[in-house]
């Protein structure tokens, strides 16, 4: 199935350039679009490849028009932000060929009594749903996924397989959970007693709010006394860890592997790069964007890129380094002072 671009631009606004009647039938990247694809220009530096693609139509700024309009004979969109249009337009096509399930609960699902799941629901094959769940109108809950019991699951959220969604947690609404992901697990919480760890029981809950996407494999802790909070707009990527009481700012974004250690409280519209680490209690404001690899050892108060790399060592002599690299800045200053005052003398005995 395909569409005019005409119509595109219709539902999703920009300039078209060209046929408005143009049929195409999807999106595809520079090199390998055909003739009947639209494909997108979002990197200047591929301007070059841009003018030999074979697509119907190229998404475009308008700085990158004037470049491409003298040598691309095909159509163009000129928007403001080709790849948030690609995006935009790659959920449409994907829309129009997308397999929606049927409502209803599958015969294998075990479904308790006092569960309550809206009619237009679909609950796939083997799935168990606890008492007092709430699952929301045209949620998805696909095969072999697991919901706590007084677990709330809103309207248009989607579990993929095997999903595990513990005891009172909550997620709203247009919610996207990867298969493997654990929710509601309890955190990592004990009490040192002669060598003897004992288990601090864990009753807080996990809320999450609406489009919320969590990858394959992730786990969120639910709170020890208080709840683990992941706000609006969030994207965790696969395999990651977030500790319980933990609080995750809305439209903040973490690549795969990050692991957030309990109590963390990190901001609004902050990304985190594969693999960066943060330490418990500590407190990262709005708009923090740490480097992959990193360790956040400290809060961070100030808004900013923030990257941390060093290597392995005995902790006392990493502290020592550590403090030694931190004032580098003031040794400097203290050196091109005496290479001055040298200068002067040396220049002075000369005379």
């Amino acid at each position: 199935m395909g569409t005019r671009l005409g119509a595109l631009v219709e539902r999703l606004g920009g300039q078209l350039v060209g046929d408005a009647n143009l049929e195409v039938s999807g999106i595809a990247p520079l090199a390998e679009a055909g003739v009947s694809h639209i494909s997108f220009l979002s990197n200047s530096k591929l301007r070059a490849e841009a003018l030999q693609s074979q697509a119907a139509a190229l998404i475009v700024s308008a700085a990158d028009d004037a470049f491409i309009a003298a040598g691309f004979s095909g159509a163009r969109i000129v928007v403001a932000n080709p790849y948030v249009y690609f995006a935009r337009a790659a959920q449409y096509f994907e829309s129009l060929t997308a397999v929606v399930p049927a409502p209803g609960v599958h015969a294998t699902a075990v479904v308790a009594a006092s569960a309550k799941v809206a009619p237009s629901a679909h609950i796939g094959a083997r799935v168990v749903i606890e008492e007092g769940a709430v699952i929301g109108e045209n949620a998805v809950i696909d095969a072999g996924c697991y919901i706590g019991r007084d677990a709330v699951i809103g309207a248009d959220t989607h579990f993929f397989a095997n999903v595990t969604f513990h005891a009172r947690c909550q997620i709203g609404k247009r919610g996207i959970l990867h298969s493997g992901a654990v929710i509601g697990t309890d955190g990592f919480g004990f009490a040192n007693e002669g060598g003897v760890y004992i288990k601090i029981p864990q009753t807080g809950r996990v809320m999450i709010g609406d489009d919320v996407d969590i990858g394959a494999n992730t786990s969120v802790d639910r709170g020890a006394l208080a709840d683990t909070i992941i706000e609006d707009g969030v994207k965790l990527d696969n395999q990651i860890q977030i500790g319980h009481n933990c609080h995750i700012g809305a439209h903040t974004a973490m690549a795969g592997c990050v692991g957030v250690a309990g109590s963390a409280r990190i901001g609004k519209y902050c990304t985190f790069g594969g693999a960066a680490m943060v330490l418990g209690h500590l407190t990262i404001v709005d708009k923090v964007h740490v480097g992959s690899g990193s360790m956040v050892s400290r809060s961070i108060l100030e808004p900013g890129q923030y990257t941390g790399f060093y290597p392995l060592a005995k902790n006392a002599e990493w502290e020592k380094s550590a403090a030694i690299v931190r004032n580098l800045s003031t040794m400097r200053e203290r050196i091109r002072a005496l290479e001055k005052i040298i200068k002067t003398k040396t220049e002075n005995n000369e005379s």
